[in-house]
């Protein structure tokens, strides 16, 4: 036996205990390594992609975005649940979602990471591009719960914000952390 099969959970059974738009609670019959049986529930959703747009002078592109769960306005990136179709490409799911929250497009798309952003009660993927050369091309074609407002902002500004804990969200913090590292 190796040392992670050592800590592994079996899973007895798997039911949907509760579905909605965009993702689905999940409930599990498991037996721990100590043979204890139990259930465990988590959040199942799609992957999710994530943009740190540039504009060719070194702006970011950022969002604006009311949410619900915290009752705010949230300064983020661009990001979004992907389709079905965009598991052999998700780079196209994330100029997508640049182009649907913001208007803008890029010339380039490259990756810059990927992260479980809550592997403890959730089994969300969040892969993270940087894209170059953003300019703004189209309306917004936002889904119909999303209010966003777009803005600019100087990357030594948000990695400032991130490092004061003005940045609070997750996804945002990471990719620009991120980046600022690499």
């Amino acid at each position: 036996m190796t040392a992670d099969e050592e800590l592994a959970w079996e899973t007895r059974s798997r039911e949907v205990a509760y579905s909605c738009p965009g993702f689905d609670v999940v409930r599990e019959d498991v037996v721990l390594p100590d043979g204890t049986r139990t259930d465990f529930d988590y959040l199942s959703e799609p992957p999710a992609v994530v943009v740190l747009p540039f504009t060719d002078d070194g702006e970011v592109v950022v969002i604006e975005e009311w949410r619900q769960a915290v009752g705010r306005v949230n300064r983020g990136l661009p990001a979004g649940g992907t389709e079905p179709e965009d598991a052999t490409d998700l780079a196209a799911a994330a100029r997508r979602e640049l182009r649907e929250e913001t208007g803008y497009e890029a010339d380039s798309l490259e990756p810059l990471t990927t992260v479980e952003p809550a592997n403890g009660y959730a089994d969300s993927v969040h892969h993270h591009f940087v894209a170059r050369g953003c300019t703004p091309t189209a309306e917004q074609d936002l889904d119909h719960d999303e209010s966003i407002r777009v803005d600019t902002a100087a990357f030594d500004d948000l990695v400032a914000a991130a490092a004061a804990g003005d940045l609070r969200d997750a996804r945002t913090v990471v990719g620009v952390l991120t980046y600022h590292v690499s």
